[in-house]
């Protein structure tokens, strides 16, 4: 580990030099290579799969580890996405002149060396390190035992696309062992290593959150809620909610509760219900929605703070606006949270008091991605304050330095 921290800080020298020019050409040449090594891709994702199953993982962790033809294509168009965006290294902001005549402004620089610890998931693999590249910064990537053979097929691609641009191998490092050790090495490298950013439940987060010496952008689990006001069009409500919840279980931006205003629960929660319930959906509720959904079951303190990952729903019934801005300050991680209504003041307090990485208006959670943000990709949704907070893009990894210019004026 200690060797590959070595080769990082290496490279990542390198890539301070690297023009946009080259850091599109690799990422197009591992498109290209996404697209024509597609079948022995999935074969190797297809050893993961059934390992996994084997193990009897649940299908939400399933789904995240498969790398079907639409993961491909996804991941495919993020890095031609990336590719095209502006290239922030270097890039200036807006600077003043001193009243000496001295220039002052900030530039745009990389953080240097990102660990990327995940699991399941190894397009994360290939986001990374577009990300890392575009950005300027080098990268050294440890995924899950689960996705070995899938991640170590995506590493060999990205190797391509360094190769084919004529950037170091070491800019982009995929760990191929599952020996949890190289992660404890990787968290405490803090000659080499400049950030950690882990992705995965609140165990692995737990762990190193405890451990890690190297500054860390976390992202926590996606307790995420729809709340529905009492002015809100309720067959918009109900589309909303239904794919808040039914997109996909396992993303981080599904919906796990649903916050209905008394005064229009009665006419939504009936239907809504019996359509979740003939979905599949577990219905976990306050007894006011046990009342009007059949089938539903009593929810505990539990239900309310928890990160199902599955066809599981808690539901409360709220008497204001106020009661569910509260009920997500208690029970909420702080990622994404949505309000469906037609009241604009409604629309705009919500977004202004509760306290998350992404608030949205009339939209399903489950738009909480880099891509749909129009950021390419994303290398994580980021619950801190500081230094990234939501998707982190392009601009999450990097940070600005101040650059001063003169012609020879003194302090005195």
């Amino acid at each position: 580990m200690l060797e590959i921290g070595r080769q990082a800080r290496q490279a990542a020298r390198a890539m301070l030099r690297a023009s946009d020019a080259t850091k599109a050409r690799a990422l197009l040449a591992m498109a290209d290579a996404l697209a024509t090594d597609r079948v022995a891709l999935q074969a190797a994702n297809e050893k993961d799969l059934t390992a996994g199953r084997e193990r009897g993982l649940e299908p939400a962790l399933l789904d995240r580890l498969t790398l079907s033809d639409r993961a491909i294509n996804t991941m495919i168009d993020g890095l031609r996405q990336v590719a095209a965006m502006p290239d922030p290294v270097g890039s200036l902001t807006a600077s003043t002149v001193r009243p000496n005549g001295m220039r002052v402004g900030q530039m745009r620089v990389p953080l240097g060396v990102i660990g990327i610890i995940y699991e399941s998931r190894p397009n994360v693999t290939i986001d990374a390190a577009a990300l890392c590249l575009k950005s300027g910064n080098a990268a050294i990537l440890r995924g899950g035992s689960e996705a070995l053979h899938s991640n170590v097929a995506l590493g060999l691609i990205v190797q391509q696309g360094l190769a084919a641009a004529g950037l170091p191998a070491a800019a982009v490092q995929v760990i191929n062992t599952p020996d949890r050790a190289a992660v404890g090495h990787l968290i405490t490298m803090t000659d080499f290593v400049d950030v950690i950013i882990p992705r995965g439940g609140k165990g692995l987060i737990s762990r190193l959150a405890a451990e890690a010496r190297v500054p860390m952008i976390r992202h926590l689990d996606g307790n995420c809620h729809v709340y529905v006001d009492s002015d809100a069009d309720l067959a918009v409500a109900a589309r909303v909610a239904f794919n808040a919840k039914t997109y996909r279980y396992g993303v981080c931006g599904s919906m796990e509760t649903l916050l209905v205003h008394n005064q229009v629960a009665q006419d939504l929660l009936p239907s809504l219900g019996r359509q979740f319930q003939d979905h599949g959906v577990e219905l976990r509720g306050c007894s006011r929605t046990q009342l009007l959904v059949s089938g539903t079951h009593p929810a505990t303190d539990d239900d309310w703070e928890t990160e199902f990952l599955g066809p599981i729903l808690a539901i409360s019934i709220v008497d204001s606006i106020d009661e569910a801005i509260a009920h997500i300050e208690r029970w909420g991680s702080g990622h994404t949270d949505s309000i469906v209504t037609r009241d604009i003041a409604a629309a705009e307090r919500f977004q202004r008091e509760v306290d998350s990485s992404s608030v949205y208006v009339n939209l399903p959670t489950v738009f909480a991605d880099g891509y749909e943000y129009g950021l390419g990709a994303e290398i994580g949704i980021s619950t801190n304050r500081l230094h990234a907070r939501g998707p982190v893009g392009l601009e999450g990894l990097t940070t600005l330095k101040w650059v001063l210019q003169g012609n020879g004026q003194i302090r005195g």
